[in-house]
Order: structure tokens, then C-alpha cells, then sequence
């Protein structure tokens, strides 16, 4: 494609439909009217985004090298933004040359090692008052029999 072709949210925003599907992911337009059949996560997913921003949702899912070099096949243009509208995160994850498909992403192997530390807490918290409790009661027993 020598020229770049320019659209607006505006006029995106007509391309909603199974026949006629444009994207828009990282201020790129996609058209996904021929991929929506072959999508693996079905067409329900990309008719909810179709005709606006789906960078979040794109994002949101963790989709593999594999998936982005398709996406690139389906580039119709780029977004022109106009003056007040919402921006998106333009920062694309980075890409490994190795694909990490089933592997949890950093944030969210932080985010599990932040659940199990909390957990992990609240046990030891337990456990303790639980041992305070069984210590005064025994002392309170020893006392009153005196």
C-alpha cells in the first residue's frame, strides 16, 4: 500500500457488521471482514468490538506473534483522530521472537504471586490469634484454679 489511507472513529464506526468489520488496535485500522469466520475465539468477540477502539479488548486477551502478523495482513489504513477524542495506550506490548503461548504474562505472574502472598498472610494472622487465644485461655484456666 503506497498511500496510507486515512479515517476518522466517525466513519469507522459504519463498518459494525458481520459483511463490513473494521478495527481499530494501536490507532491502526484493520478490516476483518474476511477473518471473522476463521477468528478462533469465534465472531461474537469481533462484532462487540467492531466499528471502534479495540485496542483494550485486543490487548486484554494476550494474543501471540502468530496473531499479530495476521492482524498486519488485514491493515486498511490508519486512524486520524480528531481534536477531543479518547486516546488509547499507543504502546504495543513487546514481542519475543519466541512465542510464549500458555505462559502467563509478568502482571499477571506478579498479580498471582501478590494473591498467594495475601493469602499466605491471612493464614499466618489466623494462626497467630488463634495461638493468642488457646495462651489466654490456658492462662485465665491456670489462674482461676488457684
Amino acid at each position: 500500500m503506497s498511500e496510507t489511507k486515512e479515517m476518522t472513529l466517525e466513519e469507522i464506526s459504519s463498518h459494525n457488521s458481520k459483511k463490513d468489520l473494521y478495527l481499530v488496535i494501536h490507532d491502526k485500522v484493520y478490516d476483518a471482514t474476511n477473518f471473522i469466520d476463521e477468528h478462533p475465539g469465534g465472531e461474537e468477540v469481533l462484532l462487540d468490538v467492531g466499528g471502534q477502539d479495540a485496542t483494550e479488548a485486543f490487548e486484554d486477551v494476550g494474543h501471540s506473534d502468530e496473531a499479530r502478523s495476521i492482524l498486519e495482513g488485514l491493515k486498511a489504513g490508519e486512524l486520524k483522530r480528531k481534536p477531543g477524542e479518547p486516546e488509547v495506550s499507543k504502546e504495543a506490548p513487546a514481542t519475543s521472537s519466541t512465542s510464549s503461548v500458555g505462559q502467563p504474562s509478568s502482571s499477571s505472574a506478579n498479580d498471582a504471586g501478590m494473591g498467594i502472598m495475601f493469602y499466605a498472610l491471612v493464614l499466618l494472622g489466623g494462626g497467630l490469634a488463634f495461638g493468642a487465644y488457646k495462651y489466654l485461655q490456658a492462662k485465665s484456666a491456670s489462674e482461676g484454679g488457684k
